[in-house]
């Protein structure tokens, strides 16, 4: 699950927010051990998405770094190629 979790922080554009509240669902996810919680559950699941995704976007808005910003495309061909190498792909 944490795979999915992806750096958020120095890029640009700057993150948005379903990436922030993604990021933070998949953190909920697998800190619960639930993709899908019960409905008893549910509310509290999503409240600390919600909570979880404000301390995220605070965090990557008061982060400072002098590191020029990384740009999206040039970062998703990186892992692109990683995951080609890796799985032994051939385009």
């Amino acid at each position: 699950m944490c795979r999915n979790i992806r750096q958020l922080h120095n890029f640009e554009p700057p993150a948005t927010s379903d990436e922030v509240r993604a990021a933070a669902l998949q953190y909920v996810r697998k800190v619960s051990g639930s993709t899908k919680p019960s409905q008893t559950n549910q509310a509290a699941f999503d409240e600390a998405v919600e909570e979880i995704a404000q301390v995220t976007q605070h965090l990557l808005d008061h982060l400072v770094t002098n590191a020029p910003p990384k740009d999206r495309e040039v970062e998703a061909e990186k892992a692109r190629e990683r995951a080609r190498v890796r799985y032994g792909r051939a385009g």
